[in-house]
C-alpha cells in the first residue's frame, strides 16, 4: 500500500511551475468555493473549471481514477438514500419506492461538489514533491506541530502500509485465502490487526524517543525562523495565476448568492 501522492511530481505542467506557496492559497480558496455551491445550474461550470484545471497538470487520468476509486464509492454509498428519503415532489413511483425530485438534486450536488473538491486536491498535492507542499504550508503560517504531525503522519502510513504487505504475503504463503468466509479466517484477520497495532505503537514510540535524542522540541536561544513573503515581485506569474484563480471562486461564491436569493 503506497500513497505516492507526488508520483507524478516530476511532470512538466503549468501546474507544476506554479510556484507552491500560491498554489495552496489559490486552490485551496476554489476548494471552499466549491465546498459552497448549493445551485445545479452551476455544477457544469465547477466540472469544466475542475477539468481544465486537471488537464493543464497533466496529470494521468489513471492517477484521478485511482485515487477517486475508494471515496467515490464511499461517497455513492452515503447519498444512495438521498432520493428516496428526501423532498416532495415524486419523479417515479414504485410500490413503496418513491424517487423525489428534490432528493436527486440534492444528490447530484453532493457528488459533484465531491469529486471536483477531490480531484482539485490531488491536482495541489499531486504536482509537487509533498516535501515541498509542507513547506509552503508552513511559510503561509501554519504551526509548526501541525506540520510536523502532517509529515510523520504522511510517512507513518507509508511505512504501515509495508508493514501490511508484508503481513499479507506471510500468511498467503502459510495458506490463508482471504476468499473464504469463515470463522479461522476471522481469527487469522483479528490477530493481523491486533499485531498490526501491535508493531505500530512500538514503532511510533521508537520514532518519538529517536526523535526527542536528537533535540526534537528544543529551540536554540537567539535564533528565529525567517518566513517567506506570499507576494514575491519576482513570482508575477505565479502571484497572477492565484489571484485569477480566486477571482473565479469569489466570482462562484457571488453567483450562487445572487441565484439563492433571486
Amino acid at each position: 500500500m503506497k500513497l505516492a501522492i507526488d508520483r507524478y511530481a516530476y511532470l512538466d505542467s503549468p501546474i507544476h511551475h506554479w510556484q507552491q506557496n500560491y498554489k495552496i492559497v489559490g486552490l485551496i480558496g476554489l476548494i471552499f468555493s466549491f465546498a459552497f455551491i448549493n445551485n445545479l445550474i452551476l455544477l457544469p461550470i465547477i466540472i469544466i473549471i475542475t477539468g481544465i484545471i486537471f488537464f493543464l497538470s497533466r496529470l494521468p487520468f489513471s492517477y484521478l481514477v485511482s485515487r477517486l476509486r475508494y471515496p467515490g464509492w464511499f461517497i455513492l454509498a452515503v447519498v444512495f438514500l438521498l432520493p428516496f428519503m428526501v423532498g416532495e415532489t415524486v419523479l417515479f413511483q414504485w410500490g413503496e419506492l418513491t424517487l423525489k425530485l428534490e432528493g436527486c438534486q440534492t444528490a447530484a450536488v453532493i457528488v459533484v461538489r465531491f469529486f471536483c473538491i477531490l480531484t482539485i486536491s490531488l491536482v495541489l498535492f499531486g504536482t509537487a514533491p509533498f516535501l515541498s507542499s509542507i513547506k509552503g504550508l508552513r511559510s503561509l503560517g501554519l504551526p509548526q506541530v501541525i506540520v510536523d504531525m502532517t509529515l510523520l503522519a504522511y510517512r507513518y502510513l507509508e511505512e504501515v502500509g509495508d508493514m501490511v504487505n508484508s503481513m499479507e504475503i506471510a500468511i498467503k504463503l502459510r495458506g490463508f485465502d482471504k476468499h473464504r468466509f469463515k470463522y479461522r479466517n476471522l481469527q487469522v484477520l483479528a490477530r493481523l490487526i491486533g499485531s498490526l497495532l501491535v508493531r505500530s505503537y512500538e514503532r511510533s514510540t521508537r520514532i518519538y524517543q529517536a526523535m526527542i535524542l536528537r533535540g526534537y522540541g528544543y529551540k536554540i536561544p537567539g535564533k528565529k525562523r525567517v518566513k517567506k513573503l506570499l507576494i514575491n515581485p519576482e513570482n508575477y506569474q505565479d502571484l497572477l495565476a492565484t489571484v485569477l484563480i480566486l477571482s473565479i471562486a469569489i466570482s462562484l461564491l457571488g453567483l450562487d448568492l445572487f441565484l439563492t436569493i433571486r
